[in-house]
């Protein structure tokens, strides 16, 4: 048997939302430490919800570190990949808790990326009207983005994350050596959602990445608790002041527009959301230079980071008429008018909308025939 790491957080990053207030952990040998989920309101029972790629790395160890908290425990694995993230998988849970006569003290806990996290949190804030639940995000998308803030949902055919609710997790564990066991294609995507931080917030924190990126793409774990910390601490700031996205946590869908377009139209699971959101913000840097908000040094700039970490630049060509019908499903669009979030100067970002003829302009160079 391996043996288990030393614990050490190295960082914590707290959510302020008043009662609904939560920390942030970070740091290595965080999952099998019983210690790490000592605040974790105390339940008879447990239901551990992963998939079936992570639940044979990390559920027994999982278990194993909850064994002081809860009596009885139980896992349910679901099929990983996007293309699951459907009523169908979710009624997986709810069978789990039905069968089990969990109650309403019962904690979830969502091991895995940001699909088991956000049905997971739905399921959570479902179930009886609600249960604790903890997030426990193994993949580096999930740690930097999908696990923090409380946003949770599934996909429907016609639109990404349409159908969900606003529902704030008890406590966000990230252990980085989770991130060992990651994909190469995996922790590109992840590097997406890190990337997205600094044009929208921090230009030091993208230059910070311009230096760094090889490191990170070696998965160096000092490099990558920073850039974990990081992320979470913009986004923290952001979730603070605007926790149901009534106007600035819009910001953080920076290339999400064009990336829910992608990967509605191409069928879910084709693109990683990672890798749909990169290629989403070089459409939405674009779409600012074409708007005179950019230069096209900075747009050439962000394009050359997106590429470095392994993320695709180039779109696929679904035709104009198709990404703009995906668009008005878009939960920023707002009375068939569709909204952007757009760079309006290096680190600063807002949403507004933007003339049809410009956007197909921007969609007709930026994809390619498939």
């Amino acid at each position: 048997m391996p043996a288990v790491p030393t614990p050490s957080v190295s960082h914590q990053v707290p959510i302020e939302l008043g009662d609904r207030s939560y920390p942030i952990s970070i740091g290595s040998g965080l999952l099998a430490d019983p210690a790490t989920w000592a605040a974790v309101p105390a339940a008879s029972q447990a239901l551990i919800v992963t998939n079936v790629t992570v639940a044979p790395l990390y559920a027994q160890q999982l278990r194993d570190a909850l064994t002081r908290r809860h009596k009885t425990i139980h896992i349910v694995a679901l099929p990983d990949g996007e293309e699951h993230k459907t009523w169908q998988t979710l009624n997986l849970i709810f069978d789990a808790l039905l069968q089990n006569a969990a109650d309403r003290k019962t904690v979830l806990y969502a091991l895995g990326g940001g699909v088991v996290g956000d049905m997971t949190g739905f399921a959570a804030a479902s179930y009886m009207r609600g249960v604790p639940f903890v997030q426990v995000p193994t993949t580096l998308l999930a740690q930097v983005d999908s696990s923090v803030g409380g946003k949770t949902a599934i996909n429907h055919p016609l639109g990404k994350n349409m159908i969900g609710a606003f529902y704030q997790p008890q406590l966000v564990v990230c252990d980085l050596d989770t991130l060992t066991t990651l994909p190469a294609r995996e922790l590109s995507a992840g590097l997406a959602e890190v990337i997205k931080y600094g044009p929208i917030a921090d230009m030091d924190l993208l230059a910070w990445l311009e230096a760094n990126i090889e490191q990170l793409m070696a998965r160096d774990t000092a490099a990558l608790a920073h850039a974990v910390k990081r992320s979470c601490e913009i986004k923290a700031w952001v979730v603070g002041q605007d926790e149901r996205e009534a106007g600035l946590r819009a910001i953080l869908n920076f290339g999400h527009t064009f990336g829910h377009a992608i990967e509605a139209g191409m069928g879910y699971g084709q693109w990683l959301h990672g890798e749909a959101v990169g290629c989403g913000m070089v459409m939405a840097l674009h779409l600012s230079k074409a708007l005179g908000l950019v230069d096209t040094a900075f747009v050439e700039r962000v394009t050359a980071l997106v590429r470095k970490a392994g993320l695709p630049t180039v779109g696929p060509q679904l035709g104009a008429d198709r990404y703009l019908e995906l668009m008005q499903v878009d939960k920023k669009a707002e009375g068939g008018e569709i909204k952007f979030v757009v760079i309006d100067r290096p680190g600063h970002a807002s949403v507004r909308p933007a003339p049809d003829a410009i956007v197909r302009e921007v969609i007709e160079r930026c994809c390619v025939p498939g």
